[in-house]
């Protein structure tokens, strides 16, 4: 199943495929080295396989909520065509208390305009769900508690969810695997909440999967 897979990759990839990468710090991998973000190294993993992806372009930066990312997008003004385009973007809004109605509204009309970038076909678009940072040990002092922060995520996922099934989208589910070992040192960076480098690797061995599937696809 997956050298037919492979295979059908390696046909449409006969130029280099464009990946674009959207997000927040998780996207661009704050406290890691470029090349350790996920997206790299997933790219970078498909590339060894044989599929001819480059290196993601980010739009991405730490901090950044839903409306953050969509007006960046507005002054980047970037034009379809991407092979590959992914999305993890919340965890900003869990943050800052802000509504899960209001990042439903704002995650959808971002996974819009990933499609409308993908050259209008969902089936090119690769979504992540939000990572639980509440079992890190940056959130120990935060007064909302692991198991208030893990709820809201879980509702944020949900919703996120929702609209990527109503929109036949991918979603890799990566937040398990951030709650299994972001109690670990070594799956951290050197603030206590971000993921290192090790982690990242999970998440894009996590996606690799999907992304193949979807390029195969084209």
């Amino acid at each position: 199943m997956m050298a037919t897979t492979l295979a059908q990759a390696k046909t449409h990839a006969d130029a280099a495929l464009g990946y674009l990468a959207l997000g927040d710090s998780y996207t661009i991998g704050e406290g890691v080295g470029v090349a350790d973000c996920w997206p790299a190294q997933m790219a970078g993993a498909l590339r060894a396989q044989g599929v001819a992806l480059q290196d993601p372009r980010t739009v991405a930066a730490t901090g950044w909520t839903t409306d953050e990312l969509q007006a960046a997008l507005d002054a980047a003004a970037l034009l379809p065509g991407y092979a590959l385009v992914s999305l993890l973007i919340g965890v900003n809004n869990q943050y800052r208390d802000r509504s899960v109605d209001e990042y439903g509204a704002q995650f959808e009309a971002l996974l819009q305009r990933a499609v409308a970038l993908a050259d209008g076909r969902p089936g090119r678009v690769l979504v992540l769900s939000i990572p639980d940072w509440g079992v890190t040990p940056f959130a120990r002092a935060d007064a909302r508690g692991p198991a208030a922060i893990g709820a809201a995520i879980d509702a944020f996922n949900r919703r996120a969810a929702q609209v990527c099934e109503a929109r036949a989208v991918a979603m890799v589910d990566i937040t398990a695997t951030s709650r299994a070992h972001d109690h670990q040192a070594v799956m951290l960076a050197d603030d206590g909440l971000h993921p290192s480098a090790a982690m990242y690797a999970l998440w894009a061995a996590q996606a690799q999967p999907a992304a193949l599937r979807l390029l195969a696809d084209r």
